[in-house]
């Protein structure tokens, strides 16, 4: 999106973005003189808010060094935190490890930075409903997708959480207690219906970056999902699938290239830039980068340790290394062009020229696997300083993902058939056999389809929560059964005179 349009949210809006519970809104300096009542009174102003909403997202995804992304990716069990070494960036070994407690800040930021998403969109909502703007439905319909999005995302890693549709008038108004899952659930669900029905299909989207019926229908039907309601998650998939809005990349490894952002296999991603000229002076540090800084921070560490720039990479800062569970997963199910767009061992690293030399002291996290998807490539940079400059977007939704949804959904739905041909076409792809079985056979094949597939993008470890698969496959790593949500940050808790320390979540 940013690649689009620079984003400055008015003073007078940024008054109203909030924390769940929070009295920033009396601290804002204004940005010129705007009279609020005048304002949102026109498209552009109404999209200006639009993008602003993108706007946060974005910065939530790649605030230094608090990243949705990485609260997603690191209790899963392909990607270890890494680093130069245990104590860098404690916050997200907390987190790889098991260990986070709830002043964690990456997981404070992360909440943060959902409310303030949504407090953004509940100004517009709230103001649009309000307004004579002729074409106020489709600006509603966008901000409610964007706030469903935001309730999904923290229902899922959180639980229970404050309910806020509405903007709070007075400081006494912050206060909110948790609401149950079933009550966010049913907001989300509503939200992403009126979505549907005041979005454009695909082919009709004014920008890019910017969600279509499709993607709301896409993600509602991952809400389903999530509460086991197979059916109606089928029949959303379903909707995706025919409608011929997206299609899979023919080649896998085409998929995280920039050449291929808001693609065809692209439902929703968040955008950014190489074109900001940071060098280590100008870069916002704590602020609201344009660039991805999470690109370089992921990538193979330098100081002499891997030497990549045989296979066309740049070396980063050594975060979510590759645990050897995903390499050997690869292998064994003999899937060679995933793996090869996605990990590369050691072994074959020293193949292609390149070389691994540890410090006397080891390589910390490191299990003989160097990361490919999302890896650091100079052409996703631009100078003067290189590190700073990566235009990485995140992808937040594929086509693929909508598949192999679709075709859980189906097996659970009793139509074993449907689920095979949607699960078939991602092996297709892969250059794999098509499978055949049914009933727990297939089940297991769609589990094993979902890790080969989307290794390093946040689902590995919410799917296996919701199978019920986390003790087996992560207890080794330290989970426990209290890790299946994260803790309610603790300002949250003392802020917000309506959650107590006995509200939190059990075991933290």
């Amino acid at each position: 999106m940013k690649k689009y349009i620079k984003i400055i949210i008015l003073g007078v809006l940024l008054s109203f973005v909030y924390t769940s519970c929070s009295d920033d809104f009396t601290k804002v300096d204004p940005i010129g003189l705007i009279n609020e009542d005048d304002f949102l009174t026109t498209d552009d102003e109404a999209e200006s808010v639009i993008y602003g909403i993108y706007d946060i997202m974005a910065w939530n995804y790649n605030r230094p060094w608090h990243s949705a992304y990485f609260l997603k990716v690191l209790p899963g069990d392909c990607a270890n935190a890494a680093g130069g070494n245990s104590g860098d960036q404690s916050q997200l070994q907390q987190i790889d490890d098991f260990e986070h407690v709830a002043d964690n800040p990456s997981i404070t930021g992360v909440w943060e930075g959902y409310y303030k998403t949504i407090g953004l969109a509940n100004v517009l909502i709230e103001k649009l409903e309000a307004s004579d703007l002729s074409s106020k439905d489709k600006f509603i319909a966008e901000a409610k997708f964007l706030r469903a999005y935001s309730y999904f995302e923290l229902v899922t890693l959180f639980g229970d959480v404050p309910l806020r549709i509405t903007t709070p008038q007075t400081i006494d108004e912050f206060g909110l207690a948790r609401s149950p899952k079933s009550e966010v659930y049913a907001q989300i669900e509503s939200d992403l219906d009126a979505a549907i029905n005041g979005l454009p299909v695909n082919g009709a989207k004014s920008q890019p970056f910017r969600v279509s019926k499709e993607v709301a229908q896409a993600v509602l039907g991952k809400v389903y999902l999530f509460q086991e309601k197979y059916g109606d998650a089928a029949i959303e998939f379903a909707n995706v699938i025919s409608s011929n809005a997206f299609d899979l990349e023919p080649n896998f490894a085409d998929v995280w290239e920039t050449s291929t952002e808001h693609g065809i296999e692209s439902l929703f991603e968040l955008s950014f830039v190489s074109t900001e000229q940071y060098d280590w002076g100008n870069f916002p540090w704590g602020g609201r980068p344009e660039s991805n800084i999470h690109a370089q921070l992921m990538g193979p560490r330098g100081d002499g340790i891997f030497d990549v720039a045989a296979i066309g990479i740049a070396n980063g800062w050594g975060f979510n290394l590759p645990t050897s569970k995903i390499g050997l997963a690869y292998d064994d199910e003999g899937d060679t062009v995933r793996k090869g767009a996605t990990v590369i061992s050691e072994e074959e690293l020293i193949a292609a020229g390149g070389s691994v030399t540890p410090p006397d002291s080891g390589i910390h996290d490191y299990e003989g696997y160097v990361r490919l998807k999302y890896v650091t490539k100079t052409q996703d940079t631009d100078g003067p300083i290189n590190e700073l400059n990566y235009g990485v977007n995140w992808r937040l939704l594929r086509y693929a993902d909508v598949l192999l949804m679709a075709a859980e959904a189906y097996h659970k739905n009793n139509e074993d058939g449907k689920a095979l041909i949607e699960l078939n076409k991602v092996r297709d792809r892969a250059g794999l056999d098509d499978i055949t079985a049914t009933g727990s056979a297939l089940f297991d094949a769609i589990v094993k389809e979902r890790q080969l597939e989307l290794a390093f993008e946040g689902q590995r470890f919410w799917d296996l929560v919701r199978w019920g698969m986390a003790d087996a496959e992560l207890s080794s790593y330290g989970y426990q059964s209290k890790h299946q949500l994260y803790p309610i940050p603790t300002n949250e808790i003392s802020r917000n005179s309506l959650i107590s320390p006995e509200d939190q979540n059990p075991g933290y």
